[in-house]
């Protein structure tokens, strides 16, 4: 049996490198990129659907999303509708499609930038630095910077780890506390909709969240009932509250 393409080989490649996720349904296609990306210096994950993409990003935090929009079932401007709801990350959407109405529609969404297919690998590679200089660039540019680590309190949570600490102690957290955890503080702050927290399994629903929520305030608040950092916003969902 061949190794499992989803995460292409790292050997040689820092951990500071940038790390994109490839969504593509295409495995021929996501191969080329896997393996095209990492000798241009950068980690790759990919995966075939947004489901799977989903599912990698329960554990990892991603400097760039390269996300096809023609993929069956949930669309790639489905997806980046997702994203968006929860994070700044920079989304490059691939199509086959020549129809422009579809770049204004990644765009519309919030998409950075837009490549059709074919195309050129190297053109894929500039895009992809122009994007991730500008996301650097942060505020000036109306963009955010990407996140290593968030503060509230006492408490910092290393967003790519997944650790928590308080005063640098370890707090132990659950799976569905983590992914919880990395969607508040990927939000920088703002409010997040109860519908965004329900999972990647998709067998949550808003009661689930909320016995969820209680669970990570009690990890997290002096008080569980009376939340400093970890706040209901009523009618939206939730937010983190950040130094």
């Amino acid at each position: 049996m061949s190794a499992d393409p989803a995460v292409a080989p790292r050997a040689e490649l820092p951990d500071h490198a940038p790390h994109i996720l490839v969504v593509d349904d295409d495995r021929r296609l996501r191969d080329l990129l896997a393996r095209f990306l990492g000798e241009n210096g950068y980690r790759v994950t990919a995966a075939a659907s947004a489901a799977e993409a989903r599912a990698r990003g329960r554990s990892l935090v991603f400097d760039a999303v390269v996300l096809d929009v023609m993929m069956p079932g949930e669309t790639g401007f489905d997806y980046a509708r997702q994203i968006r709801l929860t994070s700044s990350v920079p989304i490059l959407m691939l199509t086959a499609r020549s129809n422009p109405n579809d770049r204004v529609t990644g765009l519309e969404i919030g998409a950075d930038d837009y490549l059709p297919k074919p195309f050129e690998p190297r053109e894929l590679i500039l895009r992809l630095n122009n994007i991730l200089r500008r996301n650097a660039r942060g505020p000036a540019d109306g963009t955010a910077a990407p996140l290593d680590a968030v503060r509230f309190g006492p408490f910092q949570f290393r967003i790519e780890r997944g650790e928590l600490t308080r005063d640098d102690e370890a707090i132990r957290l659950s799976e569905r506390e983590r992914e919880i955890l990395t969607i508040l503080a990927l939000a920088r702050g703002g409010n997040v909709e109860r519908e965004a927290l329900t999972g990647t399994n998709g067998a949550a629903n808003e009661r689930t969240v909320d016995v969820q929520m209680n669970r990570l305030r009690r990890r997290i608040e002096d008080d569980p009932a009376n939340p400093r950092y970890v706040q209901t916003v009523r009618g939206v969902g939730y937010r983190l509250v950040l130094d």
